[in-house]
């Protein structure tokens, strides 16, 4: 598949993905991307926000990929059993512990625990050793219950522009290679 001939759905996490994210430049470069807005970014509502994804897979007209950023990562999870229109794949990096106590702010963990139900679509997760709002353990886990391939992205924080990932060309070829082994 290439991009032209899918909805690239971008999933954005908590307070969005400003300009100098690596998803607003993806969004940037791809023609046929789209950012799933929330009406709160900085106080996500598991409801909304997974409504918001449902709609916009549901609503697309060509085969649907995501490329999800921790908790649009956790609120795709839990979207999917409302998915009618098939999804092709997602790619879905930095995924938070939604199950972790410690995270914060805490109103995330109303986004957990994730399914341990494998995902009815192929998936790629992409975790940090070293991700402030996950160990790599229990993203590993979490690939592994999904059925998703599962890559390490070593000491690499939370994949974001703070941590210094801002155009991630790297990550755009891992998607790219992704891209190509799903089918239309």
């Amino acid at each position: 598949m290439k991009a032209s001939d899918a909805d690239i759905l971008i999933v954005p996490g908590y307070k969005n993905s400003g300009p100098d994210h690596w998803q607003s430049r993806w969004q940037a470069k791809l023609s046929t991307a789209r950012r799933v807005e929330q009406q709160s970014w900085a106080k996500p509502e598991r409801e909304d926000w997974t409504a918001n994804i449902a709609a916009a897979v549901n609503e697309a007209t060509k085969p649907v990929v995501i490329v999800a950023h921790s908790l649009g990562t956790a609120a795709t999870v839990q979207a999917a059993p409302e998915f009618e229109n098939a999804v092709a794949g997602a790619l879905l990096v930095a995924p938070p512990d939604v199950a972790n106590p410690k995270i914060r702010p805490k109103h995330l963990m109303t986004f957990g625990p994730y399914s341990r139900d494998p995902l009815p679509f192929p998936s790629l997760v992409i975790a940090s050793r070293d991700d402030p709002y996950s160990s790599y353990e229990a993203a590993d886990d979490a690939a592994h219950a999904w059925g998703a391939l599962f890559m390490d992205a070593g000491k690499a924080g939370h994949i974001n522009a703070e941590s210094g990932f801002g155009p991630w060309p790297e990550g755009l070829m891992v998607f790219a290679r992704f891209l190509s082994k799903l089918e239309p």
